[in-house]
């Protein structure tokens, strides 16, 4: 399975939402042919944390938090537009629309318990056996 380290509390917001719903895109610098399942791997960087913030309840760090589906990967400009709305309704003004290449992401299944994990640079390959077994062990999870 692949795998993309995300910082918190982007990762967080990607897997487990904020009450308001999940954060359905994540930005890049670079675009990505890649559809499927993909492990969501949350960081160890604090960088991007506000020093006054509280930390959510069980946000990890260095650890693999779940898995979501890559339905798209679009440019900021075309996704402001409008033209993907049909397909991923209210894209065009979803708050994390930052680009320049918004990825879209779907179907968040978080872990019943996070997987340590070393992160790396770009889309990397993980394990399937310990992603599926983790993911088994939740019935609400389902299969990754």
């Amino acid at each position: 399975m692949k795998a993309l380290t995300v910082c918190n509390p982007y990762a967080h917001l990607i897997i487990h939402g904020d009450g308001r719903g999940s954060k359905r895109i994540e930005n890049r610098t670079w675009p990505t042919r890649f559809r499927g399942r993909l492990a969501i791997h949350a960081g160890k960087s604090r960088a991007w944390l506000d020093r006054e913030a509280v930390l959510p309840a069980g946000m990890v760090f260095g650890a693999i938090i779940g898995t979501v589906t890559v339905a798209g990967c679009f440019r900021l400009a075309h996704v402001r537009s409008g033209f993907y709305d049909a397909e991923f309704p209210g894209l065009s003004t979803h708050v994390h629309a930052e680009g320049p290449y918004c990825w879209v992401l779907t179907d968040p299944r978080p872990l019943p318990a996070p997987v340590p994990f070393k992160g790396m640079m770009g889309l990397f390959d993980v394990d399937d056996h310990a992603i599926n077994l983790a993911a088994a062990s939740c019935s609400i999870a389902g299969p990754a």
